[in-house]
């Protein structure tokens, strides 16, 4: 089966350092893939790679099995349209309101009508949860509103693969729950996934494979089932078992 995104053997060096190294990924239809990593892994670069939002120095991206023309405005076009990104920091318009600040590409890119444009929208902030928000600004609302303000935003674009570059590490922690809630109804709607996180409960219920990352290099890939499995000796259980002491000692804090 030909998998719906390809990354193949991307490599990035910026300065003298080597960011990531030769790194390949699948994803095919109703699959969550889930980075995990210390700060630095190249997570994020490699999320940024995949949209071209940072051009890799070697490698291909592959979309439904054509190879992305990075050269061409067209076809990063299409591949953005197609495979939407989250980021960590929201990237609304603080100048538009939660409506138009989904209206905007429905009606730039998409060519809609501004009545179309918003009746698209509403109907994403509701599945959201923001339907009684659509006119608030971004001043106006919280991170978690605000982050799913974001997610409504990608989804109108109906993209056939989601990018979500660790989307609740800028929410206080009584806000992430509200995002988390988001994500796990797509994955359970089976939206195709490629997603940095640390939540470490969502990662062991709803991921299909955990890519851990190191110095810009995939060093174990396969399911939570095995990578976290008590007493499994994987760097990535090493590292998720120092991250829940670092988190249980900032709650009891």
């Amino acid at each position: 089966m030909t998998a719906l995104l390809s990354v193949k053997n991307i490599s990035l060096t910026l300065g003298n350092r080597k960011i990531l190294d030769t790194v390949s990924l699948d994803i095919h239809a109703g699959e969550l893939k889930v980075l995990i990593g210390p700060s630095g892994a190249g997570k994020s670069t490699l999320l940024q790679c995949i949209n071209y939002l940072i051009p890799p120095d070697e490698g291909e991206i592959y979309l439904e099995g054509k190879k992305i023309n990075g050269q061409s405005n067209a076809e990063l076009c299409h591949l953005r349209q197609n495979v939407g990104m989250i980021f960590q920091d929201f990237n609304l318009f603080d100048h538009l309101t939660a409506l138009d600040n989904i209206c905007l590409a429905l009606v730039k890119v998409h060519k809609l009508s501004k009545a179309e444009a918003q009746k698209r929208a509403r109907k994403e902030l509701e599945r959201v949860g923001l339907a009684n928000r659509a006119g608030l600004y971004p001043a106006q609302l919280s991170g978690g509103q605000k982050q799913r303000v974001a997610i409504a935003r990608a989804l109108a674009m109906d993209p056939k693969i989601l990018l979500l570059d660790e989307p609740t590490s800028a929410l206080d922690p009584e806000l992430v729950g509200e995002v988390m809630a988001v994500i796990q109804d797509l994955a359970h709607g089976g939206m195709p996934m490629i997603m940095a996180t640390h939540q470490m409960d969502f990662v062991r219920s709803l991921a299909t494979e955990v890519l851990f990352m190191e110095h810009g290099v995939i060093i174990e890939k396969d399911t939570p089932k095995v990578l976290l499995a008590e007493g499994a000796k994987t760097r990535t259980l090493d590292f998720c078992s120092k991250l829940h002491i670092i988190t249980n000692t900032s709650n009891e804090e």
